[in-house]
């Protein structure tokens, strides 16, 4: 149990895992459906291509929706931000559930990935606005924690829902998860946001902020790096489906079984990060990330002459792991050196991450060569990339200073 004496909060298990769960509606809305997308292309005779964008207006949703959340809840308070967020979420997968084209699900998934960043991205604001900085850390590395279940969870999940009930059932059980969280969040989460702290909206000094962070070199070059890190996990999140049921045969509620290998890895290199981070550095181990990431993306290449899961599963668990140690050392150094306008700098970077990212990830889905194919050249060249824009960064960071 850990407790502020400034705020006199106490931090329990069952608020941890409330948390969590609110943080969680995000990967649940991204993961969960992923072993249906066949399915949903069948439905309506839609191409893969289509079908896989449905994942990519999300992101781009949520991209968008940290922008707007954060100058908001500093006006009107987190607690509403919160609220409006869990029932536009749970509104959009009921929406979602009766959807009868392709494009009628690109809308209200772009509505339910702004939605997302509403109900979750406010819980960092919220736990910051209750603890002290070391605290604050501490809280979140639990949050954290406690919420990579999610991803390990979601696809099993989903894949079971989609074979008994159909894949509108996913999109049912999301809208109820939202229902849930509002629930939660009016009982059990006070306003942590203060009326005399609020501030008016105000354009310009959120424009500011924004540019100041994107005009700077050494935060561009990490933000670049960082979002073609996220290109590689989006790419996989958008063909990863289609290559183990369509191209090996796996079945629908099985895939989530070798999904769930990724996260395995995940973990494991997030408790690694964990532990070498004091004495390696942030840079450091972010170094150690990329390259670890770019050996998975040069193995995974054999896997487009060799007929074998492995040589895709392998791979894919070393780059798709290797994103909590890229990630999390990419947003320690930025806020580090924009610690004044952290929360601003915090909203950019995962706009930054996640738009960028599923951009990136999305153009895969029109080139002229099989899923398999475009997932593994983009991973490749999206690991090349970030590795690039790592080197560019250390030679801005490094570049002498000329005196006049």
């Amino acid at each position: 149990m850990i407790t502020n004496a400034h705020s006199q909060q106490r931090l329990t298990i069952p608020l941890i895992a409330l948390l969590a769960f609110i943080v969680a509606l995000t990967p649940l809305a991204i993961d969960m459906y992923l072993p249906a997308l066949p399915a949903i292309a069948q439905t309506f005779n839609a191409s893969a291509v289509q079908v896989q964008q449905t994942l990519t207006v999300f992101t781009l949703g949520f991209a968008c929706g940290q922008l707007l959340v954060g100058p908001i809840s500093d006006s009107v308070g987190r607690r509403r931000v919160m609220l409006a967020g869990s029932v536009l979420f749970a509104i959009a997968g009921l929406l979602c559930a009766r959807v009868e084209s392709v494009n009628e699900l690109l809308l209200w998934r772009t509505l339910q990935g702004i939605a997302g960043a509403a109900a979750t991205v406010m819980i960092s604001a919220s736990v910051k606005d209750r603890f002290e900085q070391d605290d604050y850390s501490r809280v979140m590395s639990f949050i954290v924690l406690s919420m990579t279940i999610a991803p390990l969870l979601a696809p099993l999940a989903g894949g079971y829902l989609a074979l008994w009930l159909g894949w509108r059932s996913i999109f049912w059980a999301l809208a109820i998860l939202g229902l849930l969280a509002c629930l939660l969040i009016a009982l059990f989460i006070p306003e942590t946001h203060p009326r005399e702290k609020r501030q008016p909206m105000a354009l310009g000094s959120t424009l500011r902020n924004y540019r100041k962070v994107l005009a700077d070199p050494v935060s561009l070059t990490l933000m670049f790096s960082g979002a073609f890190s996220y290109a590689c996990l989006f790419s996989f999140l958008i063909s990863g489906a289609f290559v183990y049921i369509e191209g090996f045969g796996i079945a629908v509620d099985k895939v989530a079984y070798w999904f769930a290998l990724n996260v395995i890895a995940l973990m494991l290199l997030t408790f690694l990060n964990g532990r070498h981070v004091r004495r390696k550095g942030a840079p450091n181990m972010l170094r150690r990330g990329l390259y670890i990431q770019l050996a998975g993306a040069l193995l995974l290449l054999p896997s487009l002459f060799v007929d074998s899961i492995w040589w895709v599963v392998g791979p894919c668990m070393m780059m798709i792991g290797a994103i909590s140690m890229v990630a999390s050392n990419i947003m320690a150094t930025l806020l580090q050196r924009h610690a004044t306008i952290a929360g601003t700098a915090s909203s950019v970077v995962g706009s930054f991450r996640f738009g960028v990212g599923s951009l990136v990830a999305s153009a895969s889905t029109v080139l002229p060569f099989g899923v398999q194919t475009n997932m593994a050249l983009t991973m490749v060249v999206s690991a090349v990339a970030a590795m690039v824009f790592f080197r560019l960064y250390r030679g801005v960071v490094n570049k002498p200073r000329i005196s006049g």
